[in-house]
């Protein structure tokens, strides 16, 4: 067994400075408020006015419960922030850029949030009850070490780029879509960041890299599994095509894995050989698995069309 380099976080310090910078060029400031639209709100009984009615709602129930779970992962924000604080310490670059990716991350869920209050886009006292439930449990990823910590969430912001993405497409709302369009950017950039620490963290320690690289991949949960209902909402994620195991094989695993070389690599020993020979198992049973999936919503959703087909045709319901 391979054990990670106690003083890789040392070693790796002028590659996060690096980034640091590249990633504060990059970044464009943006503010959430101007993707809500203001002149839709009104007051709820409280104060008056209306409580929320289903009906209010422009989205359909896809969308609705891909920017619930959405949202309710972008809320556990302070468990995440103490996530890597702890991993990664508060200090040099480290910390600043601990501080700068809680900063960025914060606008997402204040700004979805208002969309959906102010749109009336979800039941606001059911999302503030399952806010309550979900940040009380918070969110732990174990003993995971700085090392497993920036290969899992390499793999992670891309996942929830992608999701983010893919539900506003979705939504059928042109303001929503440009909001998740705009936190999507966000991600992909800390997906960059964290995806080039790694590359950094294969030449320092080209083993105990692969090995965490594989003990990620091949356990990946994304950081909602854990929020009530998120099971159900995935499924319906998947069904509509927003999040699958086809999208998690081909936009979020193998580009980063190529982009990495791991595949190709020479400079192994046998501990990452075997994680590597692991890994190339996991992916292949992943890749088959998401064929078939794809092939049973394509199935489904063709008996699907084909029962509409036959209740509005008058003859055939005959």
């Amino acid at each position: 067994m391979t054990s990670t380099p106690p003083n890789l976080l040392e070693e790796l310090e002028p590659t996060v400075a690096t980034n640091l910078d590249r990633h504060l060029s990059m970044a464009q400031e943006w503010h959430p408020h101007d993707y809500v639209p203001w002149s839709e709100g009104r007051d709820f009984a409280f104060l008056g006015g209306e409580d929320y009615d289903p009906e209010q709602s422009r989205l359909s129930d896809v969308a609705k419960a891909a920017m619930f779970t959405n949202l309710l992962t972008e809320d556990n924000l302070p468990s995440y922030h103490r996530e890597i604080a702890t991993r990664f310490g508060r200090d040099g670059a480290w910390g600043t850029w601990v501080g700068r990716w809680t900063a960025e991350e914060n606008r997402h869920g204040v700004a979805l949030r208002d969309y959906l209050v102010v749109t009336r886009g979800v039941d606001p006292v059911e999302l503030e009850r399952a806010r309550m439930d979900y940040m009380t449990s918070g969110y732990d990823s174990g003993d995971k070490t700085a090392l497993e910590t920036v290969a899992y969430v390499s793999f992670q912001e891309l996942a929830t780029r992608v999701s983010h993405r893919n539900t506003g497409k979705v939504t059928g709302d042109p303001i929503a879509d440009k909001l998740l369009a705009r936190i999507a950017k966000d991600e992909n950039l800390h997906m960059v960041f964290y995806r080039n620490l790694v590359s950094a963290a294969l030449e320092i320690a080209p083993d105990a890299t692969m090995r965490a690289i594989t003990d990620e991949v091949v356990g990946f949960e994304m950081p909602g599994a854990t929020m009530a209902g998120f099971r159900r909402n995935s499924m319906i994620i998947a069904k509509a095509g927003i999040y699958d195991n086809r999208l998690h094989h081909d936009e979020v695993i193998m580009p980063i894995l190529r982009h990495w070389n791991v595949f190709d690599r020479t400079d192994f020993g046998a501990v990452g050989e075997q994680a590597r020979e692991e890994l190339a198992t996991f992916v292949a049973a992943l890749d088959a698995q998401a064929a078939k999936f794809v092939e049973r919503r394509a199935e489904s959703r063709a008996r699907q069309a084909a029962r509409r087909d036959d209740a509005e045709d008058p003859d055939i319901a005959s």
